[in-house]
């Protein structure tokens, strides 16, 4: 691979501007991938936090558990649940709790393959050890700043 700038001019080149960049184009790439089958990220994320619930989930534990999630804030994912409940992927039982259909199910697992084929993809030619330096120092970065890294 080609890099932008030499080491030494690389170095001094904006964490902002890359952390950016990178979150853009990651984000493009996994959400046309998860449109490519059907399901956008956000409806990925409900499906995702429902089949793992152990009884099911109702609206607000998913909205709530979801709401950091790339700036969905409070409600956001409120159209997508009710777009999963329409399309039938989604079924609400007589106590408000949310449960995968069968199509809901399939569609899940697409998605997680999508997901897993993904981070192969974007992964490539990247070592654990690199990928973990790399998480570390953005979390030192992000705490440096006064963020918080307790979530991920």
């Amino acid at each position: 691979m080609e890099y932008s700038h030499k080491d030494a001019d690389l170095v001094d080149q904006p964490v902002g501007y890359w952390t950016w960049a990178a979150n853009k184009t990651l984000l493009a790439y996994a959400r046309g991938r998860l449109a490519a089958i059907g399901v956008t990220q956000p409806q990925w994320w409900v499906l995702h936090q429902v089949l793992h619930a152990e009884d099911g989930a109702t609206r607000a534990e998913v909205i709530t558990a979801q709401q950091a999630n790339l700036d969905v804030g409070a409600g956001g994912l409120a159209p997508d649940v009710d777009l999963l409940v329409e399309r039938k992927l989604l079924v609400q039982d007589a106590d408000g709790r949310l449960r995968l259909t069968d199509e809901g199910r399939a569609l899940h697992r697409r998605a997680a393959e999508t997901q897993r084929a993904n981070r192969e993809r974007v992964h490539a030619d990247v070592s654990d050890e690199e990928y973990l330096i790399a998480l570390k120092v953005l979390q030192r970065m992000i705490h440096n700043a006064g963020g918080d890294v307790s979530r991920p």
